[in-house]
């Protein structure tokens, strides 16, 4: 599997390809769990995907955090 490149390319893959959709709860918990370097799945994604990535990954959430909010 390869990692996304862009922001719409991710929120495809989030609410299209896995059908879930970008809630402000959803969105929440998944910040709260990548921000948070001790918890294990932010480990093991960082393992697989690299640190770059996660970064990426968190300003995807806060800019789907921001498009929810409007």
């Amino acid at each position: 599997m390869e990692a996304l490149n862009s922001y719409q390319d991710w929120k495809h893959c989030i609410t299209e390809l896995c059908g879930i959709p970008l809630t402000q709860a959803f969105i929440e918990q998944r910040l709260a769990a990548l921000r948070d370097a001790t918890d294990g799945k932010t480990r093991q994604f960082v393992e697989v995907w690299g640190e770059p990535h996660r970064q990426r990954v968190i300003g995807w959430f806060e800019q789907a955090q921001r498009e929810v909010a409007h």
